[in-house]
C-alpha cells in the first residue's frame, strides 16, 4: 500500500514542480506605494541570465535540473527501471534541491533588512517549498521502507 501511495507522490511532483516554477513565489516593489511585481523561479532566472550567466546556470542547476532529475530517478526506481545503488546519488540531487530554497530566504531577508523595498510572500513559495519537502520525505521512505521492487 504504501509503495503504491509513494509512488502516485512521486509521480504528482512531475506535474506540481513546473507549477511551481512558474508560480509566484514573492511580490516585490521598490518602495510600498508602486505596485508589486510577482517574482517566479523562471521569471528570477531570466533577470539573471540577462546579468549574470555563471550565476544564472547554477540557480537553474539548483531550482529546476536537481529536483526534477530526481523525482525522474525516484520514479524509475519505484518502477523497478533503475538499480537501487543509484539512491544515494538521487539523495545528493535532493541536499542540490535545497539550496535554492537557502537563496530564496536569502533574498528576501536582505531585501526586508535593507529597509527600501517591500516584499511579500506569496503561494508559490509555499508549493515550491512543499514539493522539495515532499520530495525529501518520498526518498526517506523509499530508502526506509524498500518501496522498490528488487532488481
Amino acid at each position: 500500500m504504501e509503495t503504491t501511495v509513494l509512488k502516485w507522490l512521486n509521480l504528482s511532483l512531475m506535474v506540481l514542480y513546473p507549477v511551481a516554477w512558474f508560480a509566484p513565489l514573492m511580490r516585490a516593489g521598490l518602495l510600498p506605494l508602486f505596485s508589486l511585481d510577482e517574482i517566479s523561479v523562471i521569471t528570477g532566472l531570466q533577470s539573471l541570465w540577462k546579468s549574470d550567466i555563471f550565476l544564472a546556470l547554477v540557480v537553474t542547476l539548483f531550482a529546476l535540473f536537481a529536483p526534477y532529475l530526481k523525482t525522474i530517478g525516484i520514479a524509475l526506481l519505484h518502477f523497478g527501471l533503475l538499480s537501487r545503488k543509484t539512491l544515494p546519488v538521487l539523495n545528493i540531487l535532493g541536499k542540490l534541491a535545497m539550496a535554492d530554497i537557502f537563496l530564496i530566504a536569502l533574498y528576501i531577508t536582505l531585501t526586508k533588512g535593507i529597509g527600501v523595498g517591500r516584499i511579500e510572500v506569496a503561494w508559490g513559495l509555499y508549493l515550491f517549498t512543499a514539493c522539495i519537502l515532499a520530495s525529501i520525505l518520498i526518498s526517506w521512505r523509499t530508502e526506509k521502507t524498500g518501496a522498490m521492487p528488487r532488481p
